[in-house]
């Protein structure tokens, strides 16, 4: 009985979180689109440095105590209190540095606007802060479905204001705008909805008692989040803004889908994976099963996007944005391979020491340091394709080590994906076929690219009877029957 309701759990919780990413997800992605037209290449490469840096302090900011109090049994007040006053501390130091330091990367970088953007824009690192308690409060009580309506209309308000000040001519302030104000009003909704108030005392035994597994997730999270803004780092010096720009819009128009998708599953599964981590068989089969169905859902997004990429930029923005497309076409294929990598990190997470973590981590920044020693200094489009290497490396990597917790062994793993792949590709080439037979540019040949790629995969999942189809077919089936 325990393990039925887990399972629904799971799957409500999935449902909840997987509505909340892809309504989040569309959302972001319609403002994106009306901002990229209004604003230009070089006024996104200006923020793509404070936002490389915001992304990278604030694994520092959580110190990784947050999904210890997820994994932790009965967390106390004292527990959560001082978990709070940590990460705000940390956020205050890290707000109060950047801002200091702002002028001197604005020299660097010969971008004079991150000084003046600096003092709001590394606000976001306290105010995320402020709601980490609460948030993992909701997440141990599986309450996905009072995050995602929280997130959802955050991202709503912030992005109607993002839409009126690039509109007035507000130019960078109008993203500014967009993550200050989504941020601060999910901070401040989540902080009325919740009862958890920072009472209790202060006690340094919580923080000890989980900083082993907590720093070492940190230690990890700050690496992986380093490294992957490493290019952004690099390219904002050796290239003018309007080509970082476009990297950079490649980069987060490919993490819409990719990032959103995955994040949806890890939220429930790294609760769910902790709860069954001594249970081996179950482990095993829910980690095989999880895999399928993110890949089932997340291959044939990305490859479509990556066919139909020209059509996408040509309909949607101007020809501004034109230079972006041969970089987005390549970097959606790392899309293929991130999700499966983060999902076997979360089994790692569960069931693995914080040491094995990290020496996992200094291995993969050891060959990412590699590839961008040769992709860097090359070109922007080497660096595209060292990202499609270096997600290959990290799935590889991170499969690798859960085969000592789980049973789910190479051969099965190649086997329960490679349908899905096969059927994907398939897919990816008729929809370029049909860019070929419509030689005419523009929305109606993008409606019949989005069409063609949707019949052919749906029909090739019926006609070979995908596992990975009946399963989704099944897991919307219960949703449906719940809902009547």
């Amino acid at each position: 009985m325990a393990e039925q309701q887990l399972r629904e759990k799971v799957t409500q919780g999935v449902a909840w979180s997987m509505a909340e990413k892809i309504g989040s997800m569309l959302l972001s992605m319609a403002v994106r689109l009306v901002i990229l037209r209004l604003l230009t290449r070089e006024i996104m490469g200006y923020m793509a440095i404070p936002t490389a840096i915001v992304t990278v302090l604030l694994v520092l900011v959580d110190g990784g105590f947050s999904q210890s109090l997820i994994r932790r049994k009965d967390p106390s007040r004292t527990d959560y209190k001082s978990v709070f006053l940590f990460n705000m501390t940390i956020a205050v130091a890290c707000y109060l540095l950047m801002v200091a330091t702002a002028p001197l990367v604005a020299r660097w970088y010969d971008m004079p606007v991150i000084a003046q953007i600096a003092p709001v824009f590394y606000l976001l690192l306290p105010l995320t802060a402020l709601c980490a308690v609460q948030n993992t409060i909701f997440i141990r009580q599986f309450r996905f479905a009072l995050l995602s309506k929280v997130t959802f209309f955050a991202s709503f308000v912030g992005g109607l204001a993002a839409i009126a000040c690039a509109l007035a001519g507000w130019g960078i302030w109008s993203l500014v705008a967009e993550r200050v104000i989504s941020v601060g009003l999910r901070t401040a909704i989540l902080w009325w909805l919740s009862d958890w108030r920072p009472r209790g005392r202060f006690s340094m035994r919580p923080l000890r008692e989980m900083s082993e597994f907590g720093c070492s997730l940190m230690a990890t999270d700050l690496i992986s989040n380093f490294y992957n803004k490493i290019p952004q780092f690099f390219l904002g010096s050796l290239y003018p803004a309007a080509t970082l720009g476009s990297f950079d819009q490649a980069v987060k128009l490919k993490d819409m889908p990719a990032v959103t998708g995955v994040q949806a599953v890890q939220n429930v599964t790294y609760p769910a994976f902790s709860k069954i981590r001594d249970e081996r068989p179950k482990l095993t089969e829910s980690y095989r099963q999880v895999v399928m169905v993110v890949a089932y859902v997340m291959f044939p997004v990305m490859l479509g996007l990556s066919a139909v990429a020209h059509d996408m930029f040509a309909v949607l923005l101007s020809d501004e944005w034109m230079p972006t497309v041969p970089y987005f076409e390549v970097v959606c294929l790392a899309g293929l391979f991130y999700p499966v990598a983060v999902i076997s990190m979360n089994i790692l997470k569960a069931r693995s020491a914080g040491p094995l973590i990290v020496r996992l981590e200094i291995l993969k920044k050891i060959v990412m340091t590699a590839i961008f020693a040769v992709t860097i200094p090359h070109s922007v489009m080497a660096v595209v394709w060292g990202l499609v290497a270096i997600a290959f490396c990290e799935m590889t990597i991170n499969f690798l080590a859960t085969l000592r917790f789980t049973d789910l062994s190479l051969y099965r793993f190649v086997r329960t994906l490679l349908p899905v792949a096969l059927v994907s590709v398939t897919m990816y080439a008729a929809v370029r076929g049909v860019a070929q037979l419509l030689p005419e540019e523009g929305l109606l040949r993008l409606l019949a690219e989005i069409g063609t790629g949707a019949v052919v995969y749906l029909l090739l999942s019926v006609v070979f009877r995908l596992e990975a189809f009946r399963e989704v077919a099944e897991l919307l089936r219960n949703q449906l029957k719940k809902r009547s």
